[in-house]
């Protein structure tokens, strides 16, 4: 607990303008989306509007990560680095973006679905959406850290879907990825209280098949290991004195 930052009123204003941005991007980038498209023209055109809105990407150079966005089509279940993949209609890819503004951190992703999708796929993502936005009604001040991932199990076994495991949410503020770690999935316990002055991302990733998940030989993206669908949203949240603010949207 003690490794958690609590932060001041005036620094979610920062936050906010850093969380606004990375938002602003994905609004940005949406129209893009499309068949033909290739990923590493999404991500020049994201790191294009980072740069011109006075920003920077702090995805690009992370532990040496190569570009600016990370780009998940289908059975990639995060970390996906942008290249000559070309859409297709019916595929789902997301976008994770985060920006530095004046020192802090905006994260957030999406998942989009590229022209005319399928009902599975349409229902992967609609729930996966919906997932992302019970998590963070279970985020109360006062609360705990174990609220979270359990409400998304209750929510997300409904529908026969599975959690990915090996990646969860995290701290945010003037460092990328801070304490405390924020799994999806109910661990049975509590973990850490949910304090005012705490700034966190929920980022649940859900898969039709196996939550199992790899890395490829690139180095940074995951896979289902039995290449089933995946899909994410992803918000940064900070906490009030009496509720929860999502800063990215």
């Amino acid at each position: 607990m003690s490794n958690i930052k609590i932060h001041k009123k005036e620094d979610r204003e920062e936050m906010r303008k850093a969380c606004r941005l990375a938002r602003d991007v994905l609004r940005f980038i949406e129209p893009y989306v499309k068949e033909n498209t290739t990923t590493d023209e999404l991500n020049t055109l994201c790191h294009n509007f980072i740069v011109e809105h006075g920003a920077k990407s702090a995805i690009l150079n992370y532990k040496g990560f190569p570009t600016s966005i990370c780009t998940s089509v289908n059975h990639v279940v995060c970390h996906g680095i942008p290249g000559d993949y070309r859409l297709k209609s019916g595929d789902i890819i997301n976008i994770d973006v985060t920006v530095i503004l004046n020192g802090w951190f905006g994260d957030t992703s999406k998942t989009f679905i590229v022209g005319k999708a399928t009902k599975l796929v349409e229902n992967l993502v609609k729930i996966t959406e919906e997932a992302l936005y019970v998590g963070i009604h279970a985020a109360r001040p006062g609360g705990y850290f174990g609220d979270i991932g359990k409400a998304i199990q209750k929510f997300v076994d409904k529908y026969g879907y599975s959690i990915v495991r090996d990646y969860c949410g995290h701290g945010i503020g003037r460092v990328f990825h801070d304490e405390p770690l924020i799994v999806h999935y109910d661990i049975g316990k509590k973990g850490a209280q949910i304090l005012p002055g705490m700034f966190f991302t929920i980022e649940p990733m859900i898969n039709v098949g196996s939550y199992k998940t790899k890395v490829i030989k690139d180095g940074w993206s995951a896979v289902t290991v039995d290449k089933s669908l995946s899909a994410q949203f992803e918000h940064t949240i900070a906490v009030t004195e009496d509720s929860i603010e999502i800063l990215t949207i």
